[in-house]
């Protein structure tokens, strides 16, 4: 849902007009619109490049992922590590497009301690790799750009803590 739906359906809900508070956001939100989708844009333009970069960065902090018994050991679990780093990666543009978190939490941290845990897959490591997928993606961006996605990486990465 995005910012502006969540703060309509919070004034309804409340039988009350949008404060000037949620006016500001909704104001602030429009104007940031066109740097929102182009951020979208670039990553998904260049999501095979991010997702190599950060890939590499996870591999040389833990090499033991992919060395014999690892996680990421063999092409196939390595795959299945990068096709997350794609989903997370969609995650954060979808975030940045409806200028609200409430989706990524819906979509991508329910139940993700859980899930990570049954498979065996250490939550540090992905702690560490959404950091790296952070880093990469912020390489590809302008510094106006980073302090829009930033919040939703950051997010994604105190929802696994």
């Amino acid at each position: 849902m995005s910012l502006v739906s969540q703060i309509i359906l919070n004034a309804d809900n409340e039988l009350r007009y949008p404060t000037i508070g949620e006016l500001q956001s909704i104001s602030n939100y429009l104007k940031t619109g066109e740097i929102r989708i182009c951020i979208s844009i670039k990553i998904r333009n260049k999501e095979k490049e991010i997702i190599q970069q950060a890939s590499k960065s996870i591999f040389q902090i833990h090499p033991e992922y992919i060395a014999p018994g690892g996680n990421a050991e063999g092409s196939r679990k390595r795959s299945l590590c990068l096709r997350d780093y794609g989903w997370y990666l969609r995650l954060v543009t979808y975030g940045v497009l409806t200028g609200d978190k409430n989706s990524i939490e819906k979509i991508g941290l329910i139940g993700v301690r859980e899930m990570y845990s049954s498979l065996g897959v250490p939550i540090i490591g992905m702690i560490d790799a959404i950091n790296c997928l952070k880093e990469a993606t912020i390489k590809t961006l302008q510094e106006d750009e980073v302090v829009i996605i930033e919040p939703y990486f950051n997010f994604i990465i105190q929802g696994m803590s």
